[in-house]
C-alpha cells in the first residue's frame, strides 16, 4: 500500500532515528522490572527510533460508536497528527506539535462539528502523545531523557513534554508486557469549565510484533475531555514494517 503524502506539520513530526541500535547497555542500571519490560519490547540490534508513523482502524464516539480509520505521525516527545474518517462522513484531525495543540472536524466537508484549541487543549494534548509512546517503544528509552522506577505493583515512566510533566505508569504481566495504563492528563471531563488533573488511562488486549519492537495492538479505553466528539476506544494498529528511520503500521 503506498503511503499518503504527508502534510507539513506531519513532516516536522517525523525524525531520523539516533545513531547505533538497541542493546543490554540501554538498560544499565534499570530497575528489574523495567528491564524486562524494554527487554520484551524491544529486540537486540533494532534502530533507535523516536518517531513513528501508523495507521489504524477501530470504533470511535461520534455521539455513537462508528467505524474509523486514521493515520498518524507519532513523536512522543514532541507531538502528533492524527487524521481520521468515521463512517465515511465525519473527517478531521487532532494534532500536538511543538507545543501547539489543536482539533478541526468537519461533516461532508461542509459543516463543522468540533474545533478546539488553546494553552488547556495543549497541555491535554501532550498527556496524549506522552501516553501513546507506548507505540515507539524505542523512545521511551533513558538515554531520550525518561526517568524509570519501580515497585511491586507497577512501572513508572516520567518524561516531559514540552513544558508538561507526565508520568507513565505501566502494569504488567508475567512476561513484562502492558496490561495496562494510567496517567494523570490535564482536562475538563465535567464540561464545566474547570481545567484540571484527572486519571486516564486503559488495558491493553493484544500485541504485535514487527520490525524489532513488540506494541499494544488493542488498546480499549475512553478519553478525558468530555466535549471531545471523537473519544477513542478498540484502536488497532496493523502492523507492517517498512525499513529506515520510522515505522510504518498498515494492512497487510
Amino acid at each position: 500500500m503506498t503511503a499518503p503524502a504527508l502534510s507539513e506539520l506531519e513532516q516536522r513530526l517525523l525524525r531520523p532515528a539516533e545513531p547505533g541500535t538497541f542493546g543490554d547497555a540501554e538498560l544499565d542500571g534499570l530497575p528489574g522490572p523495567v528491564r524486562r519490560h524494554l527487554a520484551q519490547a524491544i529486540a537486540p540490534g533494532t534502530p533507535l527510533a523516536v518517531s513513528a508513523r501508523l495507521r489504524m482502524r477501530g470504533s470511535i464516539r461520534v455521539g455513537r460508536w462508528l467505524p474509523f480509520r486514521a493515520r498518524q505521525v507519532l513523536s512522543p516527545h514532541h507531538g502528533f497528527m492524527w487524521a481520521a474518517r468515521a463512517a465515511g462522513v465525519i473527517a478531521g484531525a487532532d494534532r500536538y506539535v511543538d507545543g501547539a495543540g489543536g482539533m478541526d472536524w468537519k461533516m461532508a466537508g461542509l459543516v463543522t462539528v468540533a474545533h478546539a484549541g488553546g494553552p488547556d487543549y495543549a497541555r491535554s494534548a501532550a498527556g496524549r502523545a506522552a501516553a501513546e509512546g507506548m507505540w515507539v517503544p524505542t523512545a521511551l528509552l533513558p538515554r531520550f531523557g525518561v526517568h524509570w522506577s519501580a515497585d511491586a505493583d507497577e512501572v513508572r515512566a516520567a518524561l516531559r513534554i514540552g513544558e508538561v510533566p507526565v508520568e507513565l505508569r505501566y502494569r504488567l504481566d508475567g512476561g513484562g508486557r502492558i496490561s495496562s495504563f494510567a496517567l494523570d492528563r490535564w482536562g475538563d471531563p465535567d464540561g464545566g469549565g474547570t481545567f484540571g488533573w484527572h486519571p486516564f488511562g486503559g488495558e491493553i488486549t493484544g500485541y504485535r510484533s514487527f520490525g524489532g519492537v513488540t506494541i499494544p495492538q488493542r488498546r480499549p479505553g475512553g478519553l478525558v475531555l468530555r466535549q471531545r466528539p471523537l473519544a477513542g476506544r478498540r484502536v488497532l494498529p496493523l502492523p507492517h514494517h517498512r525499513p529506515g528511520a520510522d515505522h510504518l503500521m498498515a494492512p497487510s
